[in-house]
């Protein structure tokens, strides 16, 4: 079962490239860096599978079609699709940078749901397949100071877990895959070191979390939150207020010394 993978140089898109290689998958690596993918692709093939690495900018007009057009040009049929790649930022929406934010939707959801929609058809006709989706904890809540990234994981989990309904019987199955807070590269990025719900914890790498996405992926398990804490995080909102969830989040996203 061949896996593409995007956002595969880095974090846990990185370690869920090297355990589908480890299961014998050949993988395709998608991602803006073409040096580490190409290092990566190296090391892949190391382990005795067939991995392509195809650098591609998801923000930019065309590239998920263009991504689409080189798999078939390979002529893989690609049984496992990991939608890995996204990115957050931190402020008020009022003062962030709309450019930014709507490459991040443009990432996060377009590119998102137009690969699934490109791959998802040969899946049904084969009567096999398997898709993750990087969503997150902050699916389960609404973001202040993240706002435009909390949502854009609200409509990935809402995403899955409606497909996923729908392909019952295919032999395709949706599994969003819904970590907490993580020791990745994710949080200097979204400039949130700072804050008081990621700094002093202890964070489960993205080595931990990718296993628990794999597992979850190739059991057919609609939903993966790994961590107990991450669970009760995610549970939560079924028994708080909804008009007093925003100000909870927003204590948690503020930074410590702020």
């Amino acid at each position: 079962m061949p896996a593409l993978i995007t956002g595969a140089s880095s974090g846990i898109g990185l370690e869920l490239a090297r355990i589908c290689a480890a299961h014998k998958h050949d993988v395709v690596l998608v991602a803006r860096r073409a040096d580490a993918l190409q290092a990566l692709a190296r090391e892949l093939e190391g382990a005795g599978v067939r991995a392509h690495a195809i650098a591609s900018d998801l923000a930019a007009p065309g590239a998920v079609a263009a991504l689409a057009e080189r798999v078939r040009q390979l002529g893989l049929e690609v049984d496992i699709l990991v939608n890995n790649a996204g990115y957050g930022t931190f402020g008020r929406f009022a003062e962030t940078p709309l450019d930014g934010e709507l490459a991040m939707i443009q990432v996060n959801i377009v590119a998102l749901t137009e690969l699934t929609k490109r791959l998802l058809p040969p899946m049904i006709a084969r009567g096999r397949g398997r898709i993750l989706n990087l969503a997150s904890t902050a699916a389960f809540v609404p973001g202040p100071l993240m706002a435009v990234y909390y949502a854009t994981k609200a409509y990935v989990l809402s995403f899955s877990e409606a497909i996923g309904e729908e392909l019952k019987g295919t032999g395709v199955s949706v599994t969003a895959l819904c970590p907490g807070p993580t020791a990745s590269g994710f949080q200097a990025r979204a400039h949130i070191e700072e804050s008081k719900l990621v700094a002093g914890r202890k964070l489960p790498t993205s080595r931990e979390v990718a296993e628990a996405g794999y597992r979850a992926m190739m059991a057919g398990t609609p939903i993966a939150i790994p961590g107990l804490l991450n669970k009760l995080t995610a549970f939560a909102p079924r028994v708080t207020p909804r008009r007093v969830m925003p100000g909870i989040v927003r204590r948690m996203q503020e930074l410590r010394n702020s």
